[in-house]
């Protein structure tokens, strides 16, 4: 290895060609002290494989330093390839123009008022019609990008839909797809929603088996489905993961508990994948990549150029950053057609959609 690398790097200069001729003398050469001084041919031939062994040595010393620059550009177009190829962009937006309030004006939003994503997942290719969503999270990240707070929208939410009347939230999903839920969400709190991001549950767990596991704060214990939750923190792979989520009869508040344990899994998922261990360690966000594109559909106007700025912008969250809130909800109650709802606290969801339509989440108290 090293006599090859040794005569690829003397080619890039090719052979010496330093002579005797090289050394110059003035007339007073034939002076016997400096006759004496003038260097031997042993000398010069000495001389010239020094500096042919240092020119190697600096080569090599070059190469050593752009291969792993090489290395890693090369890596990145590599992963920028996988997520290109594999994330799929649906009409997941609506066309109607931003909120409106109940006498069909638009509600203004102010400029630099930082950027919302709604998060849909649930069992099944996202995109099945009929199918109604099991998680439905907005992300708000702020305008200077200094945290994010994900907000879990109970799926029984007993909500107006547009021509639609009014049903569970996560009906508008199963009627009209993305485009009516966000329609949906965005009266709801006059807030508009940016982008859209869909994942099975699927998904999630090869996410969660990508990057090793994941550490979640188990809030309150429950057994079932051959797994046993305790209170406290707890490793979890992926499949465990996924059945973490979808316990909801064995929990105290049903739906809104499974609701908080979304938020812990995918906070536990959010830090592990932004972590040195993950983002340092080349074969595990390669598998992460292809185990969350393979399964995420997002938005026509949401492309990898901008996953990618909003990723770096910020890459120093810490756990200490992410914040999660339940949306507003009085109580528990029946529909007019006999089903179990979470009843909308009117006052409190009117200030959560302030707070976020003016980028101040930070003073809202939930």
């Amino acid at each position: 290895m090293t006599n090859r690398l040794d005569c690829r790097l003397v080619s890039y200069h090719g052979p010496s060609t330093s002579t005797d001729d090289d050394y110059h003398y003035g007339p007073d050469d034939a002076d016997d002290d400096l006759l004496q001084s003038r260097p031997s041919r042993h000398d010069l031939h000495k001389k010239q494989r020094e500096k042919k062994r240092n020119r190697r040595v600096l080569v090599a010393a070059l190469v050593l330093l752009l291969v792993p620059v090489l290395a890693v550009g090369g890596y990145l177009v590599w992963l920028n390839q996988i997520v290109s190829s594999n994330i799929k962009q649906e009409q997941l937006l609506p066309d109607v123009p931003g909120p409106t309030n109940e006498a069909g004006e638009t509600i203004v939003q102010p400029a630099g008022n930082g950027t919302n994503y709604l998060l849909i997942g649930g069992d099944g290719a996202a995109d099945r019609t009929g199918v109604r969503s099991d998680v439905m999270v907005l992300v708000h990240v702020p305008e200077d990008r200094h945290n994010v707070t994900l907000i879990h929208f109970p799926r029984d939410l007993y909500v107006s839909i547009p021509d639609r009347g009014k049903n569970k939230l996560n009906a508008a999903y199963a009627f009209g797809g993305s485009p009516l839920l966000v329609q949906t969400m965005q009266n709801l709190l006059g807030v508009e929603i940016d982008h859209v991001a869909m994942v099975d549950f699927e998904g999630f767990k090869r996410m969660t088996d990508a990057v090793g596991g994941v550490e979640v704060k188990v809030e309150e214990g429950s057994t079932g489905n051959g797994r046993t939750f305790t209170k406290g923190t707890m490793h979890m792979d992926g499949e465990t993961a996924l059945i973490f989520v979808r316990q909801r009869k064995q929990l105290s508040e049903g739906d809104i508990s499974r609701g908080k344990r979304q938020q812990a899994f995918i906070k536990a998922l959010m830090l592990k994948t932004l972590s040195a261990e993950t983002l340092t360690n080349p074969l595990r966000l390669k598998d992460f990549l292809e185990a969350a594109t393979s399964n995420l559909t997002v938005d026509q106007k949401l492309d990898v150029g901008t996953m990618r700025s909003e990723a770096f912008a910020m890459r120093s969250l810490r756990g200490g950053d992410v914040r999660f809130i339940t949306a507003p909800f009085s109580g528990f109650g029946t529909s007019p057609e006999g089903a179990s709802i979470d009843v909308v606290d009117q006052a409190k969801m009117a200030d959560l959609g302030e707070s976020i339509r003016t980028d101040t989440l930070d003073d809202y108290a939930d």
